[in-house]
């Protein structure tokens, strides 16, 4: 009898997990269709999160970084190269004001929050650079725990989502040209999945300042991280260079510069927005009660008030200057 009772129960639990997969998957196709847009995938990623599970999050935050990462590049055959340069060029000092003035903010919070020195850095390192893939770079190099990383990637996810629906909106009451928009979102949005999906409702050139504003910055994680190697110490550590900015660059040149390339160039850049729109799903999919628990109060106060200091600090100098 008692092994009857368990064989059933054993049928009701596997046919669960399969329905489980099966609305997962489904949802994942749904986000290949042209009706999800960005904001709406992410959302969903969030109601599976909290009522349905994520039956794949073994491998999500693998193939969440490499959906992203491949996305980035296809969205290079959609820019110009002498407008990136001239994007870029326009927004390189504030671009080294905001980063230098986020990582000296972030360790003053970091101490009045009580964080611990690690994971109070490893928050303002993704919020002056690039979200999750600096905290990636720079975890190793001063050699968090993983407890640590995984409380940093939380704050920053969390508050990428919020930015992803408040910063359009923002920008649309202060009548935002959308140069002013797009880099606005590349310097006070943490993640690129984010910052290419606010600055996609927003307008076609948001678009590309955002992206060029945002990948120039992502090199700036090679002097932050051999600077973070000093402070705390750490030897013999290699970091990491984000290998798909090349590529991004490389997209742009053949895009700018090959003539038959740009009959391709609009279905590589439609592959690489429906690519991201994915990847703001999975992002959401990731996001469990579960992890936003562990996430704890100090470090998300510290994220938070930070990123709204940057970003109204940001806001401002943008009106201003540009």
């Amino acid at each position: 009898m008692k092994v009857l009772q368990l064989q059933q129960r054993y049928k009701i639990y596997e046919k669960q997990i399969t329905t489980q997969q099966l609305i997962f998957i489904v949802l994942l196709f749904l986000c290949l269709t042209p009706w999800i847009s960005p904001p709406v995938a992410l959302f969903m990623g969030l109601v599976v999160a909290q009522f349905l599970g994520h039956p794949f999050l073994h491998l999500n935050q693998k193939a969440t970084t490499l959906l992203l990462q491949v996305s980035v590049v296809g969205l290079g055959f959609g820019m110009n190269v002498n407008q990136a340069l001239k994007a870029g060029k326009d927004g390189i000092l504030l671009a080294i004001i905001s980063i230098v003035g986020t990582l000296i903010l972030g360790t003053i919070l970091g101490r009045f929050f009580k964080v611990e020195g690690k994971l109070a850095h490893l928050v303002s390192c993704g919020t002056a650079i690039c979200g999750g893939s600096a905290i990636a770079a720079i975890s190793p190099v001063v050699e968090a725990k993983e407890k640590e990383i995984s409380m940093a990637l939380g704050t920053i996810f969390i508050l990428n989502a919020v930015a992803l629906f408040v910063f359009p909106a923002i920008g649309s009451y202060f009548h935002l040209s959308e140069t002013q928009f797009g880099m606005w979102c590349a310097i006070a949005i943490h993640d690129t999945s984010s910052v290419v999906g606010a600055a996609t409702k927003y307008g076609p050139h948001a678009l590309e300042v955002a992206t060029t504003v945002k990948l120039a910055r992502a090199l700036w994680i090679i002097p932050v991280a051999l600077l973070s190697s000093l402070v705390f110490k750490s030897k013999g550590v290699a970091v990491k260079i984000p290998w798909f900015i090349g590529f991004f660059i490389l997209a742009m040149v053949l895009n700018t510069y090959i003539r038959g390339l740009s009959l391709m160039a609009p279905f590589f850049v439609t592959i690489a927005k429906t690519g991201l729109t994915l990847t703001l799903f999975l992002i959401g999919a990731g996001l469990s009660t579960k992890v936003l628990k562990e996430v704890g109060v100090k470090p998300l106060m510290q994220g938070v008030v930070l990123w709204v200091i940057v970003s109204a600090a940001t806001l401002w100098g943008i009106c201003n200057w540009f």
